[in-house]
């Protein structure tokens, strides 16, 4: 067993110092390895800077109640009467355990919620071309029911105003969206009062506005696409079963109750499997042709050994050692474009900004997330590469007759 190990070593320390005579072959070998890698982990760190996003929109603490039929705002219609059974005095209290009071400053020993629209607006951006985004009418207790958002410039919109606030991504995308500016959405013109951060999620992607202000304007009066509300004491859970079983009793067309984090993360799961549905396929399209041109480079180079290789076999080297040393060559040339690979993608993917169409079919953006996960299950595609590619080459140098070897060298 040692003897073999070290015909192994031996071969392979043989194959590596022949590799300058190879270097052109050898180099489009290694980068086609690292094109592989970096295809599919850009298309993972897509999908996953995707899931972070709307994960991080989520709060346990808050329900989205949606009708229709549909576990979506877009399509959804939350009838006005369902509202006032909820919400009027204290009979709407008492009999809605599961949403929690409002504090002293959120309305007078109400509910907490806030009555939504989304509105899909065209806005000019910074290369001219206008693109749809979301703007949001809510009511003043919106905002404060996204826990992560916070102020960055400005100041909150007026209730009944023409007032818009603007998430972070897009004012540094759109320059029209400045503190201070007018814009024109729909058919009127908006003053910009504010930006807002959301923790990188999907909300930077939206813009806020008065309720009642969105529905004049774009001629929605009285509709209401989803109905936010606070979940009531410690266990989340429980109050969301227990307004469940409330809405169930309520008149009229049937109402649904989900999570905040339920909700984004299925609109994440979507989204994210339609990335991973066409990024997976190019790229092990491209891992099958990089396999091809390993099946070549390594072809190559037991060609080019061929003198090498029947030299050592009629010094008493067994087939096993030719096999393992031109299997290790492919394998170690795939690994050195595997790494350029990983490290080109976290250099030019990680952080870079990104957008696509959310689930209200308005622009959503967001950052390519390059994890650790990412670039091993990408490097291990790569490293696959040369694992298939280099055998039967591999099994070539271990059964190259002798003879017509030495003949066709000399």
């Amino acid at each position: 067993m040692s003897s073999a190990l070290k015909q192994i070593f031996l071969m392979v320390r043989v194959n590596l110092g022949s590799l300058p005579r190879r270097h052109a072959i050898s180099l489009s070998m290694v980068l086609s390895v690292a094109l592989v890698v970096a295809v599919l982990a850009g298309f993972l760190a897509m999908a996953r800077g995707f899931e972070a996003a709307l994960a991080g929109a989520g709060s346990p603490d808050i329900a989205v109640i949606l009708g229709g039929g549909t576990n979506q705002e877009a399509g959804s219609d939350v009838p006005a009467e369902a509202i006032r059974s909820l919400a009027t005095g204290d009979t709407g209290i008492a009999r809605n355990p599961g949403i929690a009071r409002a504090g002293p400053g959120d309305g007078a020993g109400g509910l907490t919620m806030s009555r939504e629209v989304v509105v899909p607006v065209d806005v000019r951006a910074a290369d001219g071309v206008e693109q749809t985004l979301s703007l949001r009418g809510m009511d003043p207790a919106g905002p404060a029911m996204r826990e992560r958002a916070r102020l960055s410039e400005g100041r909150p919109f007026v209730p009944g105003g023409r007032e818009i606030v603007v998430g972070a991504r897009l004012a540094d995308a759109f320059p029209g969206l400045a503190v201070g500016d007018t814009v024109r959405l729909g058919a009127v013109d908006w003053r910009v009062a504010g930006h807002f951060t959301s923790g990188g999620s999907a909300f930077e992607s939206e813009i806020w506005a008065d309720l009642e202000a969105v529905q004049s304007v774009f001629d929605r009066q009285g509709q209401v696409q989803s109905l936010r509300v606070r979940l009531a004491g410690d266990d989340p859970q429980k109050a969301l079963a227990a307004l469940r079983e409330r809405l169930s009793t309520l008149p009229g067309p049937p109402l649904a109750a989900v999570s905040e984090v339920d909700l984004y993360a299925g609109q994440a799961e979507r989204t994210k499997s339609l990335i991973r549905l066409f990024g997976w396929p190019i790229a092990l399209l491209m891992a099958i042709g990089a396999t091809a041109g390993t099946l070549n480079t390594m072809m190559s180079s037991v060609s080019d050994r061929a003198v090498e290789i029947a030299t050592l076999r009629l010094l008493g080297f067994a087939r096993l050692p030719a096999f393992a040393a031109t299997w290790v060559e492919a394998v170690l040339l795939s690994a050195v474009g595997a790494a350029i690979g990983a490290i080109a993608s976290r250099l030019a993917f990680d952080g870079w900004q990104a957008s696509t169409i959310g689930a209200n079919n308005t622009k959503m953006a967001f950052q390519l997330v390059v994890t650790p996960e990412v670039l091993l299950t990408a490097g291990l595609l790569g490293l696959a590469v040369g694992v298939i590619g280099g055998a039967l080459p591999a099994l070539a140098a271990a059964r190259l007759p002798l003879s017509a070897a030495l003949r066709a060298r000399g």
